[in-house]
């Protein structure tokens, strides 16, 4: 006869010993085994024990009220804190701050995957996650205060590679949860808008000689889930808990979302558009940067405005949206249901996602960013005093293959108004965001910069872009004066060779028709043949190639155009305003010497932008193509006129010259 797993909150919380190790899940304030945490803490408060826990959390979990994780602030009940989020819970964090407890800041995705390897018996993690930030051992190994020693975290080399080491903590007991559990304990998801870790985490639990603990809504009877509803086996879980309606909140604001949860589908084309302040200038902005059919990922605050602008300019069905808590595609949602989507396609466990990031699956991320530094720094995990936490910001930034960070120039205050298409700051934030070094490195400028990792800095009035000299002021928005609005403001000279205008779309508050863009609707219409001087002009003015389809789509356009010609011909490309993602100049590269080697007589390219000069004539003099890039029409025009004459001289013969 099978045993009946299904006891109380209570009796399950008296399994809990001194010093255990004990890792919960749940994301920001969805999936959290609320009754768990507050059973947990009830047993504490009223008897001193469990004391001297260790916890392990993936992402923070909770409403930075209190609630979930949260409720594990009371002196003494928790020793060591190893956790990819402390925002979460302030108090947990302040008592960090305050070196009252041991305390580690690993990203999540590392977390997650060390699940995996506590599971599978592995001594840990091996990761290239983290190097050149607070978490490499050379700048502090993820340890958040004085009181913490020990290293987990490890510098090693392979095959002349550095590459992190991480630790793996063996797991004593996990909180999980579900929708229903039969009485063996088997377990399904669906009415859960996300499964995270759960899987992993009682298996790293069960295979430690631990204890696998499942909140659920209900119990259903033996033989009614089918083996493929079946998310985590009965063989893994201990005991489980039935919770009461209000302790299993989808999260913390929503009851239940049948959208949410993926069991039905629902219309979506309502969604109300933002009201054109800073956050949607920034969201616009950045919209621009997303890469046709790519996958994308959006950090929270100013970057969950691309969902809606994406929504609003019709351009959601060419781009896949994910999330790190591993919802794909649909639309993403915000507040506390942020991590979870309406209409996904399917959603996968979190250290399955993270598998995916860190292997370079994103195409394009959009993140926040607190400071900025000179050298193209980011923090977001420590700052005004305060311990927040990296979340997934480490693997994702690291890995993806373009990344915008998002924010306001200035914080605490700033006010602004757009009138006539015209920026104006109305009040200016109080707190600079761009400082001389950041307070702590969550994302390292100069490992981008090594890597060729495209990334740009987009605000409400200008936006950089990474360079190996540091940061680039590329684009200032109508209306700001570079000086007075953007230079006085920050603690840095950034690098300034030619601003160009921010787009005038994005300050106007009607649709920008940027689908057209993304989709490079508008090629054909930028190349153009003169048959008389056979000349073929290729104006590239202000475009942009974010990814090998875009390229692609030019070269047969271009090659469409040459073959119409019939033969050879002299092309002359403007550049200026053009982007080219970094990782893409050696194919860009090829794509030149493919034309010039089959369809071009002569060439010349001219761009303002000397970056992009340096860039291109060092792609093409690797190819043993001869460069030709100058930085004025003028100058373009006048070589291509001196090679059409040198190349009419040969033609003449010379009994034909002097008698001529």
């Amino acid at each position: 006869m099978r045993k009946n797993k299904v006891i109380s909150a209570d009796e399950a919380i008296a399994l809990v010993r001194v010093n255990d190790v004990l890792t919960t899940t749940g994301f920001v304030q969805s999936c959290i085994p609320e009754a768990l945490h507050a059973a947990l803490e009830k047993r504490f408060v009223e008897t001193g024990s469990p004391r001297g826990l260790t916890l392990i959390m993936t992402a923070g979990a909770g409403d930075s009220k209190g609630l979930g994780t949260g409720r594990l602030h009371h002196p003494g009940l928790l020793s060591r804190v190893i956790a990819a989020n402390f925002g979460r819970m302030p108090k947990v964090a302040q008592a960090a701050q305050n070196n009252l407890i041991r305390g580690y800041n690993l990203p999540q995705g590392v977390i997650s995957q060390l699940y995996r390897a506590c599971a599978a018996g592995q001594p840990g993690l091996f990761s290239k996650v983290g190097l050149q930030t607070y978490v490499d051992p050379r700048h502090g190994g993820a340890k958040v205060n004085d009181l913490t020693t020990e290293d987990i975290v490890k510098l090693v080399e392979v095959d002349g590679e550095e590459w992190l080491f991480y630790t793996a903590t063996k797991i004593d007991v996990a909180f999980i949860r579900a929708t229903s559990a039969d009485p063996s304990g088997n377990l399904s998801y669906e009415k859960e808008a996300l499964t995270l870790d759960c899987l992993a985490q009682a298996m790293a639990a069960r295979n430690n000689g631990g204890i696998v603990i499942a909140q659920v809504e209900r119990i259903v009877d033996d033989g009614y889930l089918l083996p493929k509803d079946v998310r985590v086996p009965g063989i893994l879980v201990d005991c489980v808990v039935v919770a009461e309606p209000e302790m299993h909140r989808m999260n913390y604001g929503v009851m239940h979302d049948a959208a949410l949860a993926g069991e039905i589908r629902v219309p979506v084309t309502g969604i109300k558009r933002m009201a054109l302040n800073e956050r949607k200038i920034i969201a616009r902005r950045a919209a621009f940067e997303l890469p046709p059919n790519g996958v994308v990922n959006l950090g929270v605050g100013a970057p969950e405005g691309i969902s809606s602008v994406a929504n609003e300019e019709k351009v959601t069905p060419y781009i896949t949206l994910t999330t790190e808590a591993g919802a794909v595609g649909g639309v993403l949602a915000s507040g506390s249901s942020f991590g979870a989507a309406t209409n996904a396609d399917c959603i996968i466990d979190q250290n399955q996602m993270f598998d995916f990031y860190d292997g370079g699956g994103l195409d394009m991320t959009c993140l926040g960013m607190a400071e900025c530094d000179e050298a193209g720094n980011v923090n977001t995990s420590k700052f005004g005093g305060k311990l927040n936490g990296c979340g997934g910001f480490i693997n994702i930034s690291q890995n993806a293959r373009t990344v915008v960070f998002a924010g306001t120039f200035t914080a605490g205050g700033l006010e602004i108004a757009v009138q006539d298409g015209q920026l104006r700051i109305v009040t200016e934030g109080k707190a600079r965001k761009f400082v001389k070094q950041v307070q702590q490195n969550t994302f390292s400028g100069p490992y981008a910069v090594q890597r060729s990792q495209p990334v740009l800095y987009v605000t409400e009035r200008c936006v950089f872009q990474l360079t190996p000299e540091g940061l680039e002021l590329i684009e200032v928005a109508p209306g700001i004066d570079i000086e007075r609005d953007i230079l006085a403001h920050m603690d840095f000279a950034p690098v300034v060779r030619n601003p160009v205008p921010m787009d005038l779309r994005i300050f106007r508050d009607e649709p920008m028709e940027l689908i057209a863009d993304l989709l490079n609707l508008d090629l054909k219409s930028r190349v153009s043949y003169d048959g008389e001087r056979n000349i073929l002009f290729v104006n590239l003015e202000g475009w942009y190639c974010r990814v090998k389809g875009d390229m692609d789509e030019l070269r047969l356009t271009i090659v469409e155009a040459c073959r119409k010609a019939g033969q050879r011909v002299n092309a002359v490309i403007n550049h200026d305003g053009f982007r080219l993602n970094d990782n893409l100049v050696d194919d860009y590269a090829g794509m030149i010497q493919y034309l010039q080697a089959n369809y071009y007589a002569t060439t010349t390219r001219y761009a303002t932008s000397a970056f992009l000069r340096l860039k291109m004539e060092e792609a093409l003099t690797k190819r043993g193509v001869a460069p030709h890039v100058f930085e004025r029409k003028e100058e373009a025009q006048a070589f291509l006129s001196s090679t059409e004459d040198s190349k009419a001289r040969k033609r003449i013969s010379p009994a034909v010259a002097s008698a001529a």
